[in-house]
């Protein structure tokens, strides 16, 4: 029974998709239970059984609970609470794809994760159902790339496309790099995550064929750094794949300078570059998660004083209706003068620079 648990197939179909089932692992509060059966009709819950191993079995504020257990707040239309926060239906020139820079264009390629995060961005299409891409719906998405040679950067997403079979996987992969003026092929996936046990030699020994790949996850929070996912990430490494990591800073789980510096360093550690911290979306039913945007500056001023460079990502906020990304960041800059700024370094020491 071990060796089965440890099998990705078998942690899918064994996901947790009700109270009874995860009551059984933790202890839920009354409250918990009764937000999970009024929640079940708005966004659904599933967890891997390794995932919610991680989970404290007392603690309801624990943060793996909190990014997996419904609450009562999502039932809550926040006042800026957009149904498509970044434009994505907008800028859906053929199926399943959607491009809001010249140069680049997201592939949906599944709508199932492996778990469902309570902050998803995209939850209003993603476990709806458990649907992946037709093959009209890829060869329409791939006639429209090959026809629009502008796009040199590919970013394959879903809901999460590392719980397709290799070979599914494969087949899209392999059609894309077909395809001349392609340059880079991303992958975006939180199965290091909730699933590590699916990257596996199979997988990466696939990826390789086809670099350059460069693959994006998303750890939250340290206790996720669990060794099954150091593992994980240490394989795609080893094969030769890229690998970085995409934030959400999340009000209560991960809203603090020493949690993220633990997290941070951690990956890093694991050679994965932390690449985004991202402001949480506008999606419906998420406000509860939203960090005030001057906490999540001076979070990042404190980073940039304790930790190297290459530990900490830039702080994105991912504007409304398809704005785009913009990156965040303390001013450092005191005044402008004739000559020279007045800059103020990480010590609050003030210094003098030409300003040409």
């Amino acid at each position: 029974m071990a060796e089965e648990k440890e099998s990705w197939k078998w942690q899918l179909t064994h996901r947790i998709t009700t109270a009874d089932e995860l009551s059984k692992l933790i202890n839920l509060t009354p409250e918990e239970k009764a937000d999970i059966a009024e929640n079940l009709g708005f966004f659904r819950m599933a967890i891997t059984p390794y995932y919610a191993s991680l989970m404290d079995k007392d603690d309801p504020l624990c943060p793996i609970r909190m990014q997996m257990i419904p609450s009562a707040a999502e039932r809550v239309r926040g006042e800026f609470d957009l149904d498509d926060p970044l434009g994505e239906i907008k800028y859906n020139p053929a199926p399943n794809v959607v491009r809001r820079y010249p140069d680049r264009a997201l592939l949906l390629v599944t709508m199932q994760c492996a778990a469902y995060c309570r902050h998803c961005t995209r939850r209003r299409v993603v476990g709806s159902t458990d649907c992946t891409i037709t093959k009209e719906e890829l060869r329409q998405a791939l006639a429209y790339i090959e026809r629009t040679p502008e796009i040199r950067d590919v970013l394959i997403s879903g809901g999460d496309p590392f719980i397709l079979e290799t070979g599914a996987l494969e087949e899209i992969i392999a059609a894309v790099r077909a395809i001349k003026h392609v340059e880079i092929i991303r992958i975006g996936t939180r199965v290091p995550v909730m699933l590590p046990m699916r990257i596996d030699r199979e997988l990466t020994d696939m990826i390789r064929k086809y670099h350059p790949v460069w693959v994006n996850t998303h750890f939250n929070h340290p206790k996720e750094l669990t060794p099954e996912a150091i593992r994980a990430c240490e394989e795609l490494a080893d094969a030769g794949i890229p690998v970085g990591n995409q934030t959400v800073l999340l009000k209560g789980i991960n809203d603090d300078a020493e949690i993220l510096k633990k997290l941070f360093l951690g990956l890093v550690k694991a050679r994965v570059r932390p690449y985004y911290l991202f402001q949480c979306d506008l999606s419906v039913g998420i406000s509860h998660f939203r960090t005030p945007v001057e906490k999540g500056i001076e979070i990042m001023h404190s980073l940039t004083s304790s930790i190297s460079g290459y530990a900490v990502p830039k702080y994105a906020i991912d504007l409304p209706s398809g704005g785009g990304k913009v990156t965040l960041g303390y001013n450092y800059v005191v005044s402008k003068e004739e000559k020279e700024l007045v800059l103020e370094n990480y010590l609050g020491k003030l210094y003098r620079y030409p300003a040409r």
